[in-house]
């Protein structure tokens, strides 16, 4: 059965951390392209930051220097660590699974997301 269960989102206030966990059943992370997607009100859906099956990592220029993506194959968990929050970095924020390797331009299936809430 195919699931992505996100957790980890909370009210911050800004400049604090926080990390997201993405449990993945019926695809395996080491395998796949995945990414972590922020919707936000009013906005469309961004992408923030994907990683491939070689742990190549791409980011969006919101969140360089401050996010950082990472698996863990063995536990077959999606991360995102977020530091230096700011208010902007408020939304929705979602784990998918791409394409299969190196193929990140296709979206296989996303999970339903957990909010981060920043506050000034």
């Amino acid at each position: 059965q195919v699931k992505l269960v996100e957790s980890g989102g909370a009210s911050v206030a800004e400049g604090g951390s926080l990390t997201l966990t993405c449990v993945v059943s019926g695809y395996t992370v080491s395998t796949y392209c995945m990414s972590w997607f922020r919707q936000s009100l009013g906005k469309e859906r961004e992408e923030v930051a994907t990683i491939d099956s070689f742990a190549q990592t791409t980011y969006a220029e919101s969140a360089k220097g401050r996010f950082t993506i990472s698996k863990d194959n063995a536990k077959n968990i999606l991360y995102l660590q977020m530091n230096s929050l700011k208010s902007e970095d408020t939304g929705i924020y979602l784990c998918a699974v791409r394409g299969y390797s190196r193929n990140c331009n296709t979206m296989a299936v996303a999970g339903q997301g957990t909010q981060v809430t920043v506050s000034s």
